[in-house]
């Protein structure tokens, strides 16, 4: 177990993200009255680099763990303004793939910092990671982002990732986005369900995927698949963390959310940087919790989080 444990952090990296990179238009305060025949206004619009997997990435490199990002970019100003950002914030960015073009996605977001969200094709876009498993089998862990989502939709591309990975040693995340073309189900991926170490869904999407409402039931169903540790996200109300052993339930901060956009993925950053380092299920979740609230202090995905020691004062006071 030591050896193995050695061998992991000899590795080149603490974590590899896959997944969309994307431009997000957010816009606030969006007045549905028209102020001509075709003008609305809005209070604020803005532009932000997006996607589960640039999310993850730029959040845990700036938690201090060496971070790659493995996604598609287009050859474009959506692309370029990703790439920046990425290396601006310390991620490695060499296992990047060209693509056709990169997704733009306008994001809604309400002044209690919930948001809706208008996709193009272009989020759907043909990139297969499991191609070349040398890619993303350098790492102690792997964070899909996001299981039911491009490229993480077909079920021959799950598998073909995380197998590779599993056999490689790497603990496996993975976040889950509700379906927005191809219509998986939990059934549909019942050989590659037991692999993945942590599942991380916010409640409405446990509640599509599960058919429950209560979180403690939606875990069960997803353990019952196979997943070995389940983390229920619920917002304002903190999360809920089950596996065979234990059931955690931890409140959320008393904060006032400016943008919610993203604070699933900063969670998720953080409960790997602390999954990592070794400490217990009750301490990730809470170190988690700290950067997902933190995240919703600002507009933006990647906005408000800075560091590991930011996160620590933040539970502290």
């Amino acid at each position: 177990m030591q050896q193995d444990t050695r061998q992991q952090q000899n590795r080149p990296y603490d974590l590899i993200c896959i997944g969309t990179a994307l431009v997000d238009s957010v816009i606030k305060g969006f007045d549905p009255a028209p102020v001509s025949a075709s003008g609305y206004r809005a209070r604020s619009i803005t532009l932000h680099v997006g996607g589960e997997a640039v999310n993850v990435s730029m959040a845990a490199a700036k938690l201090g763990l060496r971070t790659a990002i493995l996604c598609a970019l287009g050859a474009d100003e959506a692309g370029s303004m990703i790439q920046r950002a990425l290396e601006a914030s310390g991620v490695e960015t060499k296992l990047t793939v060209p693509a056709q073009q990169t997704p733009v996605t306008t994001m809604f977001v309400r002044d209690d910092g919930t948001r809706k969200s208008i996709t193009s094709g272009a989020h759907r876009f043909n990139f297969h990671p499991e191609q070349d498993p040398a890619l993303f089998t350098g790492a102690r862990a792997l964070a899909l982002g996001s299981l039911f989502r491009a490229p993480f939709d077909d079920p021959e591309i799950i598998s073909g990732v995380i197998l590779p990975a599993k056999q490689a040693g790497e603990t496996v995340f993975a976040d889950t986005k509700l379906p927005n073309f191809s219509k998986l189900t939990l059934p549909d991926l019942h050989e590659v369900l037991p692999m993945i170490d942590y599942i991380t869904p916010n409640e409405d999407e446990a509640r599509y995927f599960t058919g429950e409402t209560d979180p403690e039931k939606m875990a069960d169903v997803f353990l019952n698949s196979g997943v070995k540790h389940v983390i229920i996200k619920l917002g304002r109300d903190g999360c809920l963390l089950k596996n065979e052993k234990e059931s955690i339930r931890l409140p959320g901060y008393a904060i006032d959310a400016v943008d919610a956009t993203g604070a699933g993925d900063n969670f998720l950053a953080g409960l790997i940087s602390e999954i990592l380092q070794g400490r217990t299920q009750a301490e990730a979740l809470r170190f988690a919790n700290a950067c997902g609230a933190i995240c919703t202090t600002a507009v933006g995905a990647g906005s408000a989080l800075r560091n590991r020691e930011q996160v620590l004062h933040w539970i502290k006071a």
